[in-house]
Formats: C-alpha cells, sequence, structure tokens
C-alpha cells in the first residue's frame, strides 16, 4: 500500500509521489517565540517527527525544516516590557523551546531558519514580486495585490466576502484592495529594521516562510505543515506570492494541518490566555505521556487537554511498556525441556499481521491513533498467551516471544515512545525495594494479605509500581 494523505488544498487524500524518487521535503511553520511555548504549539512538531521517522523507515532520505519568526509585533511588545532587545528576546525562547520540544523526544530539524537571518532573500523575494507586477509600493511599504492573482483562496476555499469578514489583515486604507497583504513594513522607532529599496524596514508576517522554503527546498517541495489556524490567511498568502513569484505551480504538492488542542472546550491560545505551557504539562505527567498523549488522537481532529485525558494516556503507555518488560523478564527464564507446542504457528501469524496492520495504519494518512490500537491489540495477544498459567517457555515460544518483542519495540520507535527521560530523584533505593518485596511475598505466604497490600501501596506512592507475574514478582519506576 503507498502512503496517503490528506492533502488540504484538494480536500482529500492522495497518493503520496514524492517530487524526487528517495527524497521527502517537508517544511512546517514554527512558533513567534515570545514566551515559554503551550502544548498546542508541540502538536505539529511531534505529529511530524512520527512522520519523518515513518518515511525514514521506508527508506526516504528527509529534509525538514522548521522555521522561527523572531521578527513580530509580538516579540517586540514583550522586549519592550522586559527591557530587552528583540532579537535577543526571540533567541531565548526559540532555545527554551527547542530544549522543550527534545524533552518530548523530538529529533532535531534538519535546519531552523529565523527571519532576521533571511532578510535578503526576502527583500530579493519582494522585488521580484514587484517587477513581475504582483504587488507594489506605497510609500516606504510593499503589499501583494490580490487582484494579479486569480485562484486567490484555493487554500482555504473561502470566497472574498468571507475572507474580508474573518481575516487578519493590516488596516491600511491606502491599499488598491482590503485584502491586499504587507510584504514589506516601513520602520518604526524602536522597532528592529534593515535597509531596503524602499527605505528601511522589516518583513511582513507571510513573506518569510515562502522566502524560506523556496531558498532550503526549492518550489514544488513535498509537504507543508502547521495547525488549521494557518490555512487563512497566512498559508493561503504563502501560496499566492510563492506562485506568483515563480511563475509556476505547485508551490507545495501536498498540505497537512494538525487540529486545535482544546482546553475548557475552548481552543489553547496565549491570546485568550487559556494556555498550558510545555513544561507545565510535563511537571505533572512524564514527558513520555504527553507525546503518547498528542499521538493518541488522529492529526486532523481536535485532540480536548485534561487530567482524566494524560491519566488515560499514561495507562495506555504503562500498559505498553509492562509489557516489554515483563516479555524481556520471561525471555531470561530457562527453556524448558518439553516437547514443542503446535500453538505457536498461529501466534507468530498475529504478530506478522499486526506489524503488517500498524504499517497500514500510518501509510493511511499517518494514522498514529489506529497503529497504537494496533500495539494494544498486540500486547493483549501476547500476554493472553505468554502469561497465561501453564506457560512453557520452549525453544519455538521464546523465538515467537523474541519476535513479539521485537515488533513491539520496532513500532514503538516509529512513534517515538522508547525515548529516555531524565531520571528524577527517588526516597527509595533498589536495595530498599527488593528487600521490601522480600517482605511482601513473605507476607502473601502467611496469608496477611493486609500487610502485603500496605507494602505495594507504599511503594506505589515512592513510584514504585509492583508487577505480579507467573514468573514472579517484578518492579520498576513508574513514569506518570
Amino acid at each position: 500500500m503507498a502512503n496517503m494523505v490528506f492533502n488540504t488544498l484538494t480536500k482529500q487524500k492522495e497518493k503520496f509521489i514524492p517530487r524526487e524518487p528517495g527524497k521527502v521535503s517537508i517544511y512546517v511553520c514554527g512558533v513567534t517565540p515570545y514566551d515559554y511555548a503551550h502544548i498546542g504549539n508541540a502538536r505539529p512538531p511531534v505529529v511530524w517527527d512520527c512522520i519523518r521517522r515513518f518515511l525514514r523507515y521506508q527508506g526516504y532520505q528527509v529534509t525538514l525544516v522548521q522555521n522561527f519568526t523572531d521578527v513580530d509585533d509580538k516579540i517586540i511588545l514583550r522586549a519592550q516590557q522586559s527591557g530587552k532587545e528583540p532579537l535577543d528576546l526571540a533567541a531565548e525562547f526559540a532555545e527554551i523551546y527547542l530544549t522543550d520540544l527534545a524533552m518530548l523526544g523530538v529529533e532535531r530539524a534538519t535546519y531552523y531558519p529565523k527571519v532576521s537571518e533571511h532578510i535578503p532573500e526576502i527583500i530579493q523575494m519582494v522585488q521580484g514580486l514587484v517587477e513581475k507586477g504582483h504587488a507594489y509600493v506605497l510609500e516606504e511599504d510593499v503589499y501583494f495585490a490580490i487582484d494579479s492573482f486569480p485562484e486567490y483562496g484555493k487554500l482555504s476555499g473561502r470566497q472574498l466576502e468571507e475572507m474580508m469578514s474573518g481575516a487578519r489583515v493590516d488596516v491600511d486604507h491606502r491599499k488598491r484592495n482590503l485584502m491586499d497583504f504587507a510584504l514589506w513594513k516601513a520602520a518604526k522607532p524602536g522597532e528592529p529594521s534593515w535597509e531596503s529599496p524602499w527605505g528601511k524596514g522589516r518583513p511582513g508576517w507571510h513573506i518569510e516562510c515562502s522566502a524560506m522554503s523556496l531558498k532550503y527546498l526549492g518550489s514544488g517541495f513535498d509537504f507543508h505543515g502547521g495547525g488549521t489556524d494557518l490555512i487563512f490567511p497566512h498559508h493561503e498568502n504563502e501560496i499566492t506570492q510563492a506562485e506568483a513569484y515563480c511563475g509556476s505551480k505547485p508551490f507545495v504538492r501536498y498540505w497537512l494541518h494538525s487540529a486545535f488542542i482544546t482546553l475548557s472546550g475552548d481552543k489553547m491560545s496565549k491570546s485568550l490566555g487559556n494556555v498550558v505551557t510545555i513544561r507545565e504539562a510535563c511537571t505533572h505527567f512524564s514527558p513520555k505521556v504527553v507525546r503518547f498523549w498528542l499521538l493518541g488522537t488522529h492529526y486532523r481532529n481536535p485532540l480536548s487537554f485534561g487530567e482524566e485525558e494524560l491519566k488515560a494516556a499514561a495507562r495506555g503507555l504503562e500498559r505498553l511498556e509492562t509489557a516489554k518488560e515483563n516479555w524481556k523478564h520471561l525471555l531470561s527464564t530457562k527453556i524448558r525441556d518439553q516437547a514443542e507446542d503446535g500453538s505457536v504457528d498461529s501466534i507468530t501469524e498475529f504478530i506478522v499481521d499486526s506489524k503488517k496492520r500498524f504499517i497500514n495504519a500510518l501509510e493511511d494518512d499517518f494514522n498514529t491513533a489506529l497503529s497504537l490500537g494496533v500495539l494494544y491489540e498486540l500486547v493483549r495477544e501476547i500476554n493472553k498467551w505468554a502469561l497465561a498459567e501453564g506457560f512453557q517457555l520452549t525453544v519455538a515460544n521464546k523465538q515467537a516471544l523474541q519476535e513479539a518483542l521485537s515488533v513491539l519495540e520496532e513500532l514503538g520507535d516509529l512513534l517515538g515512545i522508547w525515548f529516555a527521560v531524565e531520571p528524577q530523584e527517588r526516597g527509595v533505593s533498589a536495595e530498599q525495594v527488593e528487600e521490601l518485596v522480600k517482605k511482601r511475598e513473605e507476607a502473601r505466604a502467611s496469608k496477611d494479605f493486609k500487610t502485603a497490600d500496605w507494602i505495594r501501596d507504599s511503594l506505589k506512592k515512592q513510584g514504585i509500581i509492583l508487577e505480579d507475574t507467573p514468573q514472579g514478582v517484578r518492579w520498576r519506576r513508574g513514569d506518570s
């Protein structure tokens, strides 16, 4: 099965055909770094981290670009409030953001271009649009003329009247059309600015992504990603100015957009003041749980943030991690010298089928939710078989269990759920745990279940999870 992706531009699933055989080019809109990033800012990079892992698994060479909008009104305002230089403030929060993403197991992008470092490319593009008649100069400002691009609106599917009523546009009555958008803005006192053919100024919001994606990936690159809130006007304007500048299309082959994260039913947004930062979320729950929660819903569906949702994700991840450790423990035990059990054939077939269904789920518009469901089914069936009363570790059974473990680890790694988390200081040592486990076993043997339960609950409060298996008691430190 070939990869099928839902293209926002065509409003349908399409077979993915890369621009260059064996290579995939991706541009993902990043953040405006003026504050700590909220958990909604984490969804696109986590989703694309998974997509990149899967594409590499399929043999593609992947180039991933994620920008920083480090020249923006919000940054300028926050810098004025804090007494810092705007670019210094943006650089500080950009590094914090990358640290937060690393905490969630997100691998670094190939490039992280910043607006402030690509002014020459932006000016060159604006000049080209003016020369081609797609833009016009008003004193020291430059605007794109949407009337020069008949296909304006093809990404969002909006009519011009609808755009005018709900768009984020610059209020400038000098413009030829209300929807004309700024490519270059004249400098204001106290703002970062650069010399240009139109005087000192700074780029408009939309031009940056077109200029930087064209520099690093060229026209007609494969994927452009971001949140659904960027479809209009940002991505609409990107298509417009890029295709007008290049004189060819498509600017991007496939547009993929992830849905909002909501809090108490409302979209999470700094402007609304209803945000939970990545760091706050990872204080209450393990970063592994947060990532697992982000992947538990298909990227095109809204995702609700709440304690119960995160607790459910923690339980789901614990099921997979517990199975992984239990299987490892069972594999370390001695093989029984008994006749082989023919039932292993059906288990082996199930393992092979599980891997196929997992891959199919990711091939179908990168459906991480469905792929996690496959892992749950794999764990349930293998546990039913391997942890059942009377299970014997024969040579054939061990080989099948080892294959199940390898598949679980391989597929979990495609989702990035096995990454390491910085160890936390715990108040109980391994030696102390072993001693308490021994005392609990002694209490159970003498039918003193009250003491046994008390020991188990006391350890749980200190982050120690006990697992009663047919092969004996195992323990591990909890993540959530």
